[in-house]
């Protein structure tokens, strides 16, 4: 039996686990800061579910990631304070992010996120870890398909030049 055969969760991170899971954490953080921000932009009802669900889904994927790294004796990036609501009738018109624009931002994110985790996945060693990111990796996946449905349904995507033969 060798060092990393057992118990994954015994079984120490190598670097590039370490660096990767520290930086989607903080990228997380980062983007949970953001996306208040841009909550307070949104006019659209179905945008700001979505919104809120994404939230979600990165609040939860910091708790897990923090736990990983606790555990292994990592310290924590620091957290932004989390953002105030405003009334989006109080922004002025010219300052506004448009909900068209939310939802490209948010899908670029999210397709950032896809790349992220794939390449933590490709890297680990350690299965708890690997299998973590498949997680997260489907659950950005399936918010990114709610996110394109909403787009198109609202008439915001604005595709490439379309290929017609």
């Amino acid at each position: 039996m060798g060092i990393l055969s057992g118990n994954p969760k015994t079984e120490p991170m190598h670097y590039g686990e370490v660096f990767g899971t520290w930086s989607y954490l903080t990228t997380a953080k980062a983007g949970v800061a953001a996306h208040q921000v841009m909550m307070n932009h949104v006019g659209d009802h179905d945008l700001q579910k979505l919104m809120d669900e994404a939230i979600k889904v990165s609040e939860h994927e910091i708790d897990q990631i923090e736990t990983i790294l606790r555990e292994n004796g990592i310290g924590l990036p620091p957290t932004p304070p989390a953002r105030p609501v405003a009334k989006l009738d109080e922004i002025p018109e010219g300052a506004r992010f448009q909900d068209m624009e939310v939802c490209a931002s948010v899908q670029a994110a999210i397709a950032a996120a896809l790349v992220s985790c794939s390449q933590i996945i490709g890297q680990s060693v350690r299965e708890d870890i690997a299998m973590l990111f498949g997680q997260f990796h489907m659950e950005k996946a399936q918010l990114g398909a709610k996110i394109l449905n909403l787009s198109k349904d609202k008439g915001w995507l604005i595709p490439p030049p379309l290929h017609q033969v």
